[in-house]
């Protein structure tokens, strides 16, 4: 029997933990399991065997490939990407035999961001607005917006655009985006939008 209500779609075998909430039009995959006290927006697809743990949110538009764990701790805003088998964590010092449930760290993915397939990101650090993290990266610090972070360790090797075009910058610093024909601007190694509400 498949999991149908007026909001969301869960496939059977699916389990949904009471005491979570699933946003509109949200569609939950083969094995996933949604744990109580998390919070899941609208329009989100959640693949095959994935985790969302208690206390993790995730905005509007949230996808999330197969065999991603999602640990108390993390928020992902809207419109985040989680590639296939992306890592996260939330203790800085884990050791099996001790118990260190109190001591989550918050890690915060700002609308936009995407995070590549296998990449594992470190507890504690806030990755922003549509920075993209390439496959296998392994982030331990903080990301700027519209940056693009490669390697293990990772590092900056660039910024995307909203629409994930690799942007390169006219003698202006000036960068347009062939797809969303947005402009960007590149002031002291930080990139923002020119013209634009964000």
């Amino acid at each position: 029997m498949k999991k149908n209500s007026k909001s969301y779609f869960a496939h059977d075998t699916a389990v949904i933990d009471p005491g979570s909430t699933i946003g509109k039009d949200t569609k939950i995959w083969h094995f996933s399991h949604i744990m109580p006290e998390s919070h899941i927006g609208e329009k989100c697809n959640i693949g095959q065997n994935v985790v969302v743990s208690p206390n993790v949110t995730l905005g509007n538009n949230v996808k999330v490939q197969n065999n991603v764990s999602i640990y108390s701790g993390v928020i992902c805003e809207d419109d985040v990407f989680l590639g296939p088998s992306m890592v996260f964590t939330n203790i800085v010092n884990p050791r099996s035999h001790v118990v260190r449930r109190d001591k989550y760290a918050s890690t915060v993915v700002k609308k936009g961001a995407s995070i590549g397939a296998n990449a594992t990101i470190v507890c504690g650090v806030e990755i922003g607005e549509f920075a993209f993290i390439g496959a296998g990266a392994v982030i331990t610090k903080n990301i700027k917006p519209y940056e693009l972070w490669v390697g293990n360790p990772a590092k900056h090797i660039g910024w995307m655009s909203k629409f994930g075009h690799r942007m390169k910058f006219n003698n202006d610093n000036r960068f347009q985006c062939p797809e969303g024909k947005d402009w960007y601007i590149l002031t002291n190694n930080e990139v923002r939008p020119v013209n634009s509400d964000m």
